[in-house]
């Protein structure tokens, strides 16, 4: 219609001259407020057979859907011209100068993970990453843990629409890393955890792990106390005794509680080990022959030991943290590596 056709010619010479959001804003007054271009073309209405109200009832409707379109086109062009404006008058700097003083810092779990990694890798043990959402299989089942069975509420997770989960423990990579090399191996695989906990000063809802695995024929305990305390002698930079006693995890059989002497006091008590003279530090175990079977492997050839190394506790120790939400907190006073004790 006629009117309809003004009304988008003269917007469209009304939009030509916009520069500014505010300039923006005034067509955009002009033409879709109470008393804009549009507004007025309504009150056509009443004067108009049934037949031509909606005709014109449609092409107004299409118009403002056109109009809005239009607008919010205009509205990123000047905010795409704004900010090259800026990038064209913000002085040039050359990344490749080198920092005379550098103030940036590792997070404590980086330094820590990267010190074992490197530490392992030295004892022959490749590096695997893992998902942070998992199969329910491969977070369960897959170690042993099947549906409805009671160890599921020690860890409480998050579930996704889709039916998969935040991972509650590295074990959850297990089955993956078995079928990928297939025995014999030797692996670890660090990563970040989840669970539904109440957050206080040792638990979070989010946490670091370091998962390790070795795999291969006539594996037995011994090898596991050798690898944990050279391990553990490497990270604290001095002689620690290991210690194990019986645990139930069902991925592991037999299964342990791993415990080292206290680094800080020798044994003697203090308040890092709580006068006790050990650090419980982590679960460990002969890999159960169910997990073996789910990854392939056969456990009447090979035998396997594994251990959840918490990541957060060992920094925890290591720099002397009171309470575990440090880590996820924002007090680059607590996080810098250079304010450590």
């Amino acid at each position: 219609m006629k009117e309809i056709d003004e009304i988008q010619k003269l917007f469209n010479t009304a939009l030509d001259k916009v520069d500014t959001n505010d300039d923006l804003n005034e067509v955009r007054t002009a033409f879709l407020g109470k008393t804009g271009h549009l507004t007025n073309a309504m009150k056509l209405l009443k004067d108009m057979t049934a037949e031509a109200k909606k005709e014109f009832g449609v092409g107004i409707n299409n118009l403002k859907t056109k109009i809005l379109d239009m607008i919010e086109s205009k509205k990123s062009e000047l905010e795409l011209a704004k900010i090259n404006r800026e990038l064209k008058n913000m002085p040039r700097v050359d990344l490749t100068v080198p920092c005379d003083e550098c103030t940036g810092s590792l997070h404590p779990v980086t330094i820590i993970q990267d010190r074992l990694i490197q530490i392992f890798r030295s004892m022959g043990f490749t590096v695997e990453d893992g998902c942070e959402i998992e199969t329910e299989y491969n977070n369960f089942e897959a170690v042993n843990v099947p549906k409805n069975h009671p160890a599921r509420d020690m860890q409480d997770t998050f579930y996704l629409d889709n039916g998969e989960l935040l991972k509650t423990h590295t074990s959850a990579i297990q089955n993956k890393i078995m079928r990928k090399y297939g025995a014999p191996l030797k692996a670890i695989f660090p990563g970040r955890c989840f669970r539904n906990e109440e957050l206080d000063a040792s638990h979070e809802n989010t946490f670091f792990q370091m998962e390790g695995m070795m795999i291969d024929k006539n594996v037995s305990i011994s090898n596991l106390i050798y690898f944990m305390k050279t391990m553990l002698t490497q990270v604290f930079g001095k002689e620690v005794d290991v210690r194990l006693r019986p645990g139930f995890f069902p991925f592991v059989e037999p299964g342990f509680e791993l415990d080292c002497s206290c680094p800080y006091c020798g044994g003697k008590g203090c308040r890092v080990c709580k006068n006790g003279g050990w650090i419980e530090l982590c679960p460990c175990g002969m890999i159960h022959p169910n997990v073996l079977r789910m990854g392939g492997i056969d456990p009447d050839e090979y035998q396997g030991f594994a251990f959840g190394l918490g990541l957060s506790r060992l920094v925890m120790m290591t720099y002397g943290f009171n309470d575990i939400r440090y880590l996820n907190g924002k007090d680059l006073k607590i996080l810098s590596q250079t304010r450590l004790k």
